[in-house]
């Protein structure tokens, strides 16, 4: 063979090479992502754990008895729905519950339990139960966020055992079964009733208050009124008897004020000696 040919041979074994050595060169490394952890152990033991995010060399991890765990390291979040629960008065009241949480031990997370999601779920159940058990569905409404906070330190205080950090814990819905729903119902439109007909009788009652306080002082500024009639009178009387001429006067017109021509007839001016008015008034007339 000459040496162009073994050149040649040579070039073509070294490309036929460099694929098999790619490969062999990624059965000794392990890559780490970004916001992730890579757990590495030996005859079942915790040999390593890799957090910077790249490549690391592992001679061994084709090896049976070497395993690699990767474990995310960024935050998650669990939605636990329909959390049966009876408040202080035993109203059956249903919530969910939003959980936000992230692994802070990779180690502990993957090997200190064995379904940590599924105890985590059993551990966020009894907490509500607790938490919420001994209050009103009123306070229960109102201290969301309150009722939240203690949710978290609660199932947090566990959950650290675990390596895993609970961030944000929320009572995201609360509802009521359909027949609690109904009775509660009714239960407010008779107190929606009751306070109705308690301000009509209120109204009422200042109504009545109202008008008789009215009547008490309109009665009370009449007889004031009535009180002056007569010393008003009185001093237009005196008024008058300053100036008999007018008092004479206002005299006749006032007695003339109080005949009634269709059941009065009055005589006057008769002269001396003549017939008097007594006299005339008892003549009859002539007949029609």
């Amino acid at each position: 063979m000459s040496n162009d040919h073994q050149f040649v041979f040579g070039i073509l074994i070294g490309l036929a090479l460099i694929p098999a050595l790619a490969l062999s060169l990624r059965m000794f490394r392990v890559e780490v992502e970004d916001g992730q952890a890579l757990l590495v152990t030996r005859f079942g033991k915790l040999h390593k754990q890799l957090a910077r995010p790249g490549w690391h060399w592992l001679v061994d991890r084709i090896m049976p008895w070497t395993k690699t765990y990767p474990v995310s390291l960024q935050s998650d979040f669990r939605d636990f729905p329909n959390i049966c629960i009876n408040d202080a008065r035993g109203t059956t009241i249903v919530v969910d519950v939003w959980l936000e949480f992230r692994v802070v031990d990779p180690a502990k997370a993957t090997f200190e339990i064995a379904d940590w999601n599924h105890a985590l779920k059993n551990l966020v159940s009894h907490a509500v139960i607790s938490i919420l058990g001994n209050r009103e569905f009123k306070q229960i409404l109102t201290d969301r966020t309150e009722l939240g906070e203690k949710l978290r330190a609660d199932v947090g205080g566990e959950t650290a055992r675990w390596g895993i950090q609970v961030e944000v814990a929320f009572i995201k819905n609360i509802s009521l079964l359909p027949e609690v729903s109904q009775q509660l119902f009714h239960a407010v439109a008779a107190r929606l009733e009751r306070a109705k007909a308690d301000i009509e009788e209120h109204g009422r009652q200042e109504v009545a208050k109202l008008h008789a306080d009215t009547s008490a002082r309109l009665a009370t500024l009449v007889a004031e009124a009535k009180g002056q009639y007569p010393a008003a009178v009185g001093r237009a009387y005196a008024a008058l008897k300053s100036k008999p001429a007018v008092f004479a006067a206002y005299t006749e017109l006032y007695e003339l004020s109080m005949m009634r021509p269709s059941q009065t007839v009055a005589f006057k001016d008769f002269e001396a000696g003549e017939m008097r008015s007594v006299e005339a008034a008892m003549l009859q007339g002539p007949a029609s």
